[in-house]
């Protein structure tokens, strides 16, 4: 495959893996994988993870949206905790990575579009999540109540008012506390009940514009 041919096949895609490529080419596999290396030494091809690739700016007719890139990087997967909790306001730093949560084993991937670190939650635990529009792509995200959720079911210890307090959760109003109630009734951990029940007595607080005590 020449590289003029591959521009024909990927240019307008933001992403594609190795396997595509081998469907769309008569060439041997070790001749592909020989072409690749020589296209990332020159710049023209970009290593996402093993065997996940993108085309250079300068050859790609499309953006790439690094948000939308988490869910197919490691699939399934669906970006949640802090990177959602930013997303939705609900806590005041950018993270500095990619947050998500997946039915696989943990892994962290690191390319020059941003650290992706996903975390694994049961099948069971796996629900919540639904389509929303970032930057002209759309991503598979947490609902502001289950990125809470699955913040506090991976991060261990009890979620008091002080740890609440810590996190200097903001925007509560985006929380709605029967529909965080339900999704922590469905994970069936006592600990994250009670983590519901001090949310909501620490959102009406705040919004009271009173002190939690």
């Amino acid at each position: 495959m020449r590289f003029e041919e591959l521009l024909e096949y990927a240019g307008g895609w933001a992403w594609f893996d190795f396997a595509t490529l081998v469907q769309l080419s008569a060439e041997p596999r070790e001749h592909l994988r020989t072409r690749l290396y020589a296209w990332r030494r020159a710049g023209r091809v970009i290593a996402l993870r093993r065997g996940m690739y993108t085309l250079a700016e300068t050859y790609r007719r499309t953006r790439l949206n690094p948000a939308a890139l988490s869910n197919a990087l490691y699939a399934p997967s669906y970006l949640s905790r802090q990177w959602a909790l930013s997303w939705y306001g609900l806590i005041p730093e950018m993270t500095a990575q990619y947050t998500a949560v997946t039915t696989r084993r943990p892994r962290t991937f690191e390319n020059p579009y941003g650290r992706y670190r996903y975390r694994h939650l049961k099948r069971s635990a796996f629900f919540g999540y639904r389509s929303v529009e970032t930057g002209g792509a759309s991503v598979l995200m947490a609902h502001p109540e289950k990125a809470l959720l699955d913040l506090w079911y991976l991060d261990s210890g009890e979620w008091t008012l002080e740890r609440m307090e810590s996190m200097r959760f903001q925007n509560t109003e985006v929380v709605d506390s029967a529909r965080l109630e339900a999704f922590a009734r469905q994970y069936d951990s006592p600990r994250l009940r009670r983590a519901a029940g001090v949310w909501t007595l620490y959102a009406e607080e705040v919004r009271g514009g009173g002190e939690v005590l």
